[in-house]
């Protein structure tokens, strides 16, 4: 067995490069999404799944399938539907008639990147489903646990939930998400250059001719993986998240704040966004640019907020303008 790499300034420097080219890749399909693209790149090297909420039509799919097409990863893709059922995602036993034995047939769930398309389209009995191998990284099959691939990344598409036929996740299952990016409808610019490439023959459906190409493999993300855990973090840093959690407990306009295990997923995309912006330290900053996508569905508005006007967003935001963020010494 050959020795592993030993880590270096280079090698990080080198992960950090292909972290960033998949940016470039992926804005090759689809056109003013910096945020989202941020957010699962983000995901990628926090070892966390991905929610994307935004109307129909907006690139939810096409965003993940580009992500998929610039890493050298196994994906898949399931389509949730309201007949879909948990085997059809996790896999089952199958009897084989020449052996008289039955045989475990792995679901789709059994790759890399598992694309779950419009997953709130299905009952929650299926949608539970993804909950072990989210958490646990493995599946249970007549009582037997079955590993799944690593790296493992589950990103999931979902219509606000408001849209008819839509089953809204349940809270066990939206903590297993480390962020929840929304996906809004583009600006005017960004609309006229996606019809310019729809008139110039761009098919959304052949990534390759349109020029998407692996940039990035296990071993970069790994590399990648290596540096962030090497970011480091104060103890003024830590307190202050820990605040930011606990103010969204004791928030008049909440029922449910944030959990530890929120908190923890706070510090862990900091420490990300910290080393990809080319730091190995994390600042405030860092904190406040991450607790959208990371805290939104962790919370739950009380129904008289709602009401009001308030949103998951507005009330973080607020929180954040609150909190006093520290002072680090250079």
């Amino acid at each position: 067995m050959s020795a592993p790499t030993p880590e270096t300034p280079e090698n990080s420097d080198r992960a950090r490069a292909s972290l960033e080219a998949l940016r470039t890749e992926i804005a090759k399909a689809v056109v003013g999404q910096d945020p989202a693209v941020t957010g699962l790149v983000v995901a990628l090297l926090c070892r966390g799944h991905v929610l994307l909420e935004g109307v129909p039509g907006v690139a939810k799919t096409l965003l993940v399938r580009a992500l998929a097409a610039s890493l050298e990863l196994d994906t898949k893709r399931v389509q949730f539907t309201p007949d879909l059922m948990p085997s059809d995602v996790t896999g089952s036993l199958v009897y084989d008639t020449r052996t008289a034995e039955f045989s475990f047939q792995p679901g789709p769930v059994f790759t890399n990147l598992l694309l779950a398309d419009e997953i709130n389209r299905t009952p929650p009995k299926t949608q539970s489903s993804l909950l072990e191998a989210m958490e646990e990284r493995q599946v249970t099959v007549d009582g037997t646990p079955r590993p799944l691939p690593e790296p493992f990344l589950v990103a999931a598409t979902q219509n606000p939930v408001e849209y008819e036929g839509t089953y809204p996740l349940p809270e066990a299952q939206l903590d297993r998400f480390l962020v929840k990016l929304t996906v809004p409808l583009p600006s005017r610019d960004d609309e006229i250059n996606v019809l310019t490439r729809h008139a110039e023959g761009f098919n959304p459906r052949d990534l390759k001719g349109a020029g998407v190409h692996p940039v990035a493999g296990p071993a970069d993300l790994e590399a990648a993986r290596r540096a962030v855990a090497r970011t480091s973090v104060s103890a003024e840093i830590a307190g202050y998240v820990v605040d930011i959690c606990r103010a969204t407990r004791e928030s008049p306009s909440l029922t449910l704040g944030v959990s530890p295990r929120g908190a923890t997923a706070l510090l862990s995309t900091a420490r990300a966004w910290a080393w990809l912006t080319g730091r190995d330290y994390v600042i405030p900053d860092d904190v406040k640019a991450l607790a959208l996508p990371t805290l939104r569905h962790r919370i739950q508005l009380r129904p008289e907020a709602e009401m009001e006007g308030f949103t998951a967003d507005s009330v973080i935001s607020s929180i954040l303008a609150h909190v006093p963020a520290p002072s680090l010494r250079q």
